[in-house]
């Protein structure tokens, strides 16, 4: 088996930034790349510095633009936010090695993206569920542990796959090793549904978790993700408290509430209180990955006659508040809850 380094970590923010930070520690050949110009020129005058309960320490690695990537790359973990995958390939797909493979560290489905355009057999799925957020130029607060899964498309296990593997323990001791890496990534785009939900509200994951006037919209936004996953022949898998067989057809109320509880505790428990999503809106002001992360499920769903109209209406309301037709607030969730008729 080859080394894996030098290792390019293609969007240094919150998560590239973190899994960066540790593998670098750890004495890994690392590259960062980033667009942001303001984050790149910190990290090159002062280290990318990470904080927060996990830990807090200081690292220097080498910090480039996307222009300024040499040809020959062979590892890519791929960052950066779902809307932005396309450009990053384009600007990725002149410098990958013929034997090269590109990691998708994302949420949603981007590996049927990423694999379209470069090639199945030169993707390679990831998972991951650790909160974490650039707090400034240079800076990447870690708020918690959290699953880590890495796997082939087809599900295979290869000699590169157990080697990203062994990589992502240097960041996640826990981190896992699967066969059906398509059951995770839908896993996590149900339990990224109601996520998108919780930051139409101007209150923390957790606090809208719990809200019981709430609940059934998150839970049927879940539904609809698993229904279309199961049309699809995806068996989900659960992690950190969400149990997709919990929001099975078969399953009762019940067992939805019991998992939202179990995410509940999961999320009381991370100083990231609120998501990369929420954040995007309200503090960075910026579009979300709504359209290329969420909506995706509606499509995909139409493809085999699964409706979905709770999505649908997700993804209205985080345009009208990404356009400033509607804030942030309680009642622009109440607007959600007002689409289960």
């Amino acid at each position: 088996m080859r080394s894996l380094d030098p290792v390019v970590v293609w969007g240094a923010g919150a998560m590239g930034g973190s899994i960066g930070a540790w593998l670098a520690r750890a004495g890994h050949d690392v590259v960062l790349v980033d667009a942001d110009a303001e984050h790149v020129a910190a990290i090159r005058e002062r280290g990318l510095r990470i904080t927060g309960p996990i830990d807090d320490f200081t690292v220097r690695s080498p910090c480039v633009h996307p222009g300024e990537v040499e040809p020959g790359i062979r590892t890519v973990l791929l960052c950066v936010k779902a809307h932005h995958t396309l450009g990053a390939l384009d600007a990725i797909a002149p410098v990958l090695h013929p034997d090269g493979f590109v990691v998708s560290v994302q949420n949603g489905l981007n590996e049927r993206v990423i694999s379209d355009r470069i090639g199945s057999a030169r993707t390679v799925g990831c998972f991951v569920n650790f909160g974490a957020d650039v707090m400034e130029p240079g800076q990447v607060m870690r708020g918690n542990h959290g699953a880590c899964v890495v796997g082939e498309l087809d599900g295979a296990v290869t000699d590169r796959v157990r080697e990203v593997h062994a990589l992502l323990t240097t960041f996640e001791p826990a981190a896992e090793l699967t066969t059906n890496i398509w059951g995770f990534l839908w896993g996590k785009l149900a339990y990224g549904s109601m996520l998108f939900a919780t930051a139409l509200a101007e209150a923390s994951i957790a606090d809208v978790l719990d809200s019981a006037p709430h609940r059934p919209v998150l839970i049927g936004l879940a539904r609809e993700a698993m229904a279309v996953a199961a049309a699809h022949g995806v068996r989900p898998e659960g992690f950190d408290g969400f149990d997709p067989g919990a929001f099975a057809p078969l399953a009762t109320d019940a067992d939805a509430h019991a998992s939202l509880d179990a995410l509940v505790s999961f999320n009381r428990g991370s100083a990231k209180t609120h998501s990369g999503v929420w954040r995007d809106l309200a503090v960075r002001k910026r579009r979300t990955e709504v359209d290329a992360q969420i909506a995706p499920i509606a499509v995909l769903g139409s493809e085999v006659g699964v409706p979905t109209p709770l999505t649908h209406r997700l993804v209205e309301l985080i345009h009208d508040v990404e356009g400033g037709r509607r804030d942030q607030s309680w009642g622009t969730l109440d607007a959600l809850v007002a689409a289960l008729g």
